[in-house]
């Protein structure tokens, strides 16, 4: 029996964090990650929290041992004037290949939902995905995201 239990990530949880940034930067975009430079922005939010803060799944089963983190996202925040409250935007999110279409992500949604929506300061939650990532889209519009009136653009100043 598997049930998964969501925790705020702490820098123990930065290896396992790190490994599913390069997993899905090689699953997205085909790259490799240059890893220090990935460890330090991943330690970068654990020094300073304005930054956000990551939370990790967790399978509790019923093997011996610590239970495996097997998915991750961050959370960064965005002011808005308009609202004078701020969003919370999901960054960085992975579930490990085995752990997919499980409900992985869902329980990691429902706990910052719950946080979010349960807050006065949080006026509501964001996500980018990329176009052709229709089961990502899918599953964001079973939990009620709906897309937005913007596009993205950007200006990328690192390779």
């Amino acid at each position: 029996m598997t049930d998964i239990s969501v925790r705020q990530a702490t820098r123990a949880d930065i290896e396992r964090i790190a490994a599913f940034q390069q997993a899905m930067a090689r699953e997205t975009e085909g790259k490799t990650l240059d890893a220090p430079t990935l460890r330090q922005g991943i330690a970068a939010v654990f020094d300073a929290p304005r930054k956000g803060f990551y939370i990790v799944a967790v399978a509790n089963t019923d093997n011996d041992g610590a239970p495996p983190v097997v998915g991750s996202l961050l959370i960064t925040y965005e002011w808005s004037d308009w609202r004078n409250a701020t969003f919370w935007w999901i960054q960085s999110v992975y579930v490990d290949a085995d752990w997919r279409r499980r409900g992985v992500y869902r329980a990691m949604y429902d706990h910052i939902f719950d946080i979010a929506s349960g807050s006065g300061d949080i006026c509501g939650i964001r996500l980018y995905v990329e176009r052709a990532n229709t089961v990502a889209q899918q599953t964001y519009d079973a939990l009620g995201m709906h897309k937005s009136h913007y596009d993205l653009y950007e200006i990328d100043f690192m390779p």
